[in-house]
C-alpha cells in the first residue's frame, strides 16, 4: 500500500493529550494532516513531533473551516484519497484499512455508520437522510472520500454542514457511497460542540442545508449561501 495516495485529515482544536497517538496510528495508513483550528495548547506542536503535515489556522474556523483546509492540503499533496478522523481518539485507526479497501473497490465515498449517537437532531438527520439518500449515519465524522469526487464539488463545505455537504453531494449525484459500522470510544474531554441546545439548532441546520443545498452547491460554483 502506498501511504502517499492517501491522506487522513484531523481537524484537531485544543487536542494536545490525544493528537499524537492518534497521528502516529493514522500514519500507519496514509499522510497525517491535522489542521490546528486555533488551538490555545500545543496541539500543532504535538502533531508534528508524531509526523504529522501541520496546517495551522492563527484564529478557530470551526470543523468544516479545519476540514477545507485539510482538503486543500490533500488536494496539493495529490493525494488520491481523504479520510476524515476525530483527533480526540474516539475514532478506532486500525478500521482505516477498511475504508481504503472500500476506495480501492470503487466506492467514491464511503460513510462510517456509528453505534451510538449522541443527540437527539442527530437522530432526526440520521432518519431523513436514510430516507431520501440512505446514508445511515451522515455525521460520522469517520468518511472516505475519493479526491475527484472533491474536485467535482470544488469544496469541501460551503454552508456549515457539519461534514456532510460532499457526502450528501455525492449522495446527489449518483455516486458510489458504501457505509461501513465505526464503533466509537468515550470522550476523555467536553465534546465540539457548546450546549445540548446550541448543537441540535447547529444539526438542524446542516440537515435545512442537505435538503435544500445552495444552487452551486451542485454546480461546483461559489456564491452567496
Amino acid at each position: 500500500m502506498d501511504r502517499h495516495r492517501i491522506a487522513v485529515i484531523i481537524p484537531a482544536l485544543n487536542e494536545s493529550r490525544t493528537v499524537g497517538a492518534v497521528v502516529a496510528n493514522a500514519a500507519r495508513y496514509g499522510r497525517a494532516v491535522v489542521v490546528d483550528d486555533g488551538s490555545g495548547d500545543d496541539t500543532g506542536a504535538q502533531a508534528a513531533a508524531a509526523g504529522a503535515e501541520v496546517v495551522r489556522h492563527s484564529v478557530n474556523r470551526g470543523y468544516d473551516g479545519a476540514l477545507d483546509s485539510g482538503f486543500a492540503r490533500a488536494a496539493a499533496l495529490g493525494c488520491e484519497y481523504a479520510i476524515t478522523m476525530d483527533a480526540d481518539g474516539q475514532h478506532n485507526p486500525d478500521i482505516l484499512d477498511r475504508f481504503i479497501a472500500a476506495l480501492d473497490a470503487g466506492a467514491d465515498v464511503v460513510i462510517g455508520r456509528r453505534d451510538r449517537r449522541q443527540r437527539l437532531a442527530e437522530h432526526v438527520f440520521a432518519w431523513v437522510a436514510a430516507a431520501k439518500w440512505g446514508i445511515a449515519d451522515p455525521l460520522c465524522g469517520m468518511k472516505g472520500y475519493r479526491m475527484e469526487t472533491y474536485r467535482a464539488l470544488g469544496h469541501f463545505d460551503c454552508c456549515g454542514s457539519i461534514g456532510t455537504e460532499l457526502a450528501l453531494h455525492a449522495a446527489r449525484a449518483g455516486r458510489t457511497v458504501v457505509q461501513l459500522d465505526v464503533n466509537t470510544r468515550d470522550r476523555s474531554d467536553a465534546p465540539r460542540f457548546d450546549s445540548r441546545f446550541s448543537a441540535n439548532k447547529r444539526i438542524l441546520w446542516a440537515l435545512w442545508r442537505g435538503l435544500f443545498p445552495p444552487v452551486h452547491a451542485d454546480t461546483g460554483q461559489h456564491g452567496p449561501v
